[in-house]
């Protein structure tokens, strides 16, 4: 009994991505940033539920990677987002298959010469669906001695992401939770080991370089809305606290995509953010992060100017660990 017991508090403690597949997840959609430790492996078959609470603000509207900058407004939202991951292998690499759905509220206050106006909206957001496969790296975790010796060591994958049109748009209003139109982006995660592979030890760098491709918007109050690829490059320099708590001081840097609406283009973003993140795990099931994201490059009108809250629950379970729980317990 104490041998299983054992056993499902050092898995508990080794695979933290088991528990976080998600950690606050939807980055790409809110503020384009993937959360640390996301492409972490763990056992195949694996599975994470997150609930994610985001507050926003800034000059362009968050639910819109292409940040199409209005020095005259202030906009804000509130999003919950809700999904699924599952852990798998793909030709005989590890893989990871994620579905995102948001929803909320956006609010945009404008000022115009009559003074100022407001408008608002609500309900859900374009969904997003990500694949992800290891190139590089150990091979994918089949069984619990495999994730006992798991180790990153440096490992490289790849990933696609593609957002579908189907939220809830409205073209007789400037803010809108969707997007209506395709747009996803194609990265090159690396996680790079910087310590020995033993919990509340642990300690990672980690890169994301990426290019988002956009769709054109073809109803923008009955206008047409184009952008320009844009590239971006994610950093997170991650560390053990103790074996069930982390956390990381992460960069991000954005060039390109610039808008243009009927003919007349805008600028293109050049930007810089920071964000600094803590995450602990209250039950061998549970998962909890919070995180504050600000851009720092933001003193000029026309410059993205951002911060965002956010805080997320991830329930991940795995059925061969839930198996040796119940015996553990006696149950």
């Amino acid at each position: 009994m104490k041998i299983l017991q054992s056993l499902q508090f050092s898995f508990s403690r080794r695979a933290v991505p088991l528990f976080g597949l998600l950690l606050f997840s939807l980055p790409v959609l809110l503020s384009a940033q993937v959360p640390p430790r996301f492409y972490w492996k763990t056992l195949s078959g694996s599975n994470g539920i997150p609930v994610i609470y985001m507050s926003m603000s800034g000059n362009a509207n968050p639910l819109d990677p292409a940040k199409v900058v209005d020095a005259n407004a202030v906009f804000d939202a509130e999003v919950v987002i809700a999904g699924y991951a599952k852990i798998t292998t793909l030709f005989d690499r590890a893989a990871m298959i994620a579905v995102l759905q948001p929803m909320g509220r956006i609010t945009a206050q404008t000022q115009v010469a009559a003074g100022s106006s407001i408008e608002q909206n609500s309900g859900f957001g374009d969904p997003l669906v990500e694949l992800a496969i290891n190139l590089v790296g150990p091979p994918p975790i089949k069984s619990i001695p495999d994730l006992m010796r798991y180790e990153p060591g440096f490992s490289l994958d790849l990933i696609v992401d593609l957002v579908i049109p189907i939220g809830e748009y409205d073209s007789d209003k400037t803010v809108n939770l969707a997007q209506n139109r395709w747009y996803g982006r194609v990265g090159f995660p690396v996680v790079w080991q910087l310590s020995s592979w033993v919990p509340g030890r642990r300690m990672t760098l980690e890169l994301l370089p990426s290019l988002w491709v956009f769709d054109d918007n073809d109803d923008l109050g009955g206008l047409t809305l184009e952008t320009d690829p844009m590239f971006q490059i994610e950093g997170h320099l991650t560390r053990d606290f103790t074996e069930a708590a982390w956390g990381s001081f992460d960069t991000i840097w954005i060039t390109g995509g610039r808008s243009t609406i009927q003919g007349h283009a805008g600028d293109s973003i050049d930007n810089v953010g920071v964000c600094f993140l803590q995450d602990s795990q209250p039950t061998e099931n549970l998962q909890m992060t919070l995180g504050y994201m600000s851009s720092v490059s933001d003193s000029a009108p026309t410059d993205l100017q951002m911060d965002a809250f956010k805080v997320s629950l991830t329930y991940g379970w795995h059925r061969v660990i839930e198996g040796i729980g119940r015996l553990g317990s006696g149950g």
